[in-house]
């Protein structure tokens, strides 16, 4: 692990001075516990999907519902993580999603994930709706020299002008991709969060968003993102610029001929459109489109290594982390994050030693039962 975690303070021990970590071997292990932590509020709005939850459920079903195909008697010695995109190091394909007001879960917030997630080489995506400064995230992160990649996730645009002196802070910060949302030009219908009253807490920093206006719906929707914004972006920032949030085929293919750098297939973590397929279930066709023409990563619903293989056979070349991720910021702080970064990248390592896997390169869509060929 790099050096700023092992700096890190002995997590703080419960009334019978156990670890919080105690007994925590699986992510499934650390959501159980974050229940028992977090208030009724924030677990809502952590936890909870659109409307009914049917694609909440499913992006968790469907990478259920693939199985390994696994071979034996390959050589094993070598296995590595480790790979590359976007012309830069990859130590292994797991980033974290970006995810708003982490402080909900821990007052280090996105500090400590930061922290976290660039000692044992996650890459990150830092949330526009962050609660701490980028600056002071990007400082963190990119100290280690075990890090991954290190992007800004664009969300809520504003006034171009606003958004200029935003994109040039990310570009003096040492940002090394912008991701722009498009999936969710408004939140969805949450019923989980209203039944439990939620609202932001007073005084929650946002120190990356454009001045607050009231709007009405109308004029919500004159200022979602558009093509236009993408290329744009591209004029006006020397960074890579990935779209998080595509999930059609024909969508990619625009995409792919503006040259965007990357494309993340995600439904939001099934929080704004339900009933919108798994993001497994759309990867392929995704992938299909995009023809290896960009970097494709994929969110939503991913809790095993197993996932991880399963997601990379289908045409990604990395995944994103969400949910879990704040489950380990909820219970041990930077600690629990990358305890809950390390119980992944360890069961994907055994995973492609069972699969008789010794480089990422080598899992392609033969890794699955009923599937055969190569990577796109």
């Amino acid at each position: 692990m790099g050096q700023h975690l092992k700096a890190m303070t002995t997590p703080t021990r419960n009334d019978q001075g156990a670890s919080p970590l105690a007994g925590l071997v699986s992510l499934a292990d650390h959501e159980t516990q974050t229940q028992k932590r977090l208030d009724a509020m924030s677990w809502a709005y952590y936890s909870g999907g659109a409307a009914d939850e049917i694609t909440l459920r499913a992006n968790r079903a469907a990478w259920d519902e693939l199985a390994l195909r696994p071979r034996v008697l390959r050589p094993l010695a070598g296995l590595s993580l480790s790979g590359s995109m976007l012309d830069q190091p990859l130590p292994c394909p797991i980033l974290v999603a970006p995810m708003a007001h982490q402080r909900l879960a821990h007052p280090d917030g996105e500090l400590a994930t930061a922290i976290a997630a660039a000692a044992v080489g996650a890459g990150m995506v830092l949330s526009q709706q962050s609660n701490q400064p980028l600056e002071a995230v990007a400082a963190h992160y990119l100290a280690d020299r075990d890090r991954g990649p290190f992007w800004f996730q664009l969300h809520a645009l504003g006034e171009r002008g606003w958004l200029r002196e935003l994109v040039a802070r990310a570009e003096a910060a040492g940002v090394e991709a912008l991701v722009l949302t498009v999936d969710a030009p408004l939140n969805g219908v949450r019923d989980r969060e209203r039944r439990a009253g939620f609202s932001l807490p007073a005084g929650l920093a946002t120190p990356h968003l454009p001045p607050i206006s009231t709007q009405n719906l109308s004029q919500l929707l004159a200022q979602a993102p558009g093509w236009d914004d993408v290329e744009w972006l591209q004029a006006n920032s020397r960074l890579p610029l990935l779209l998080k949030g595509v999930t059609h085929p024909d969508d990619a293919a625009l995409a792919c001929e503006l040259g965007v750098a990357g494309l993340i297939v995600s439904n939001h973590g099934g929080r704004v459109l339900d009933t919108v397929p798994a993001s497994a279930t759309l990867l392929p066709e995704v992938a299909a489109a995009v023809k290896g023409r960009c970097a494709l990563l994929v969110d939503g619903g991913i809790r095993r290594g197993t996932d991880v293989v399963k997601a990379l056979a289908l045409g990604a070349d990395a995944v994103l982390l969400g949910r879990p991720v704040l489950h380990g910021l909820a219970n041990a702080g930077t600690t629990g994050v990358a305890h809950v970064l390390r119980l992944l990248q360890d069961e994907l390592a055994a995973a492609m030693a069972l699969c008789g896997l010794r480089k990422l390169n080598e899992i392609d869509s033969a890794c699955l039962h009923g599937r055969t060929g190569s990577r796109t």
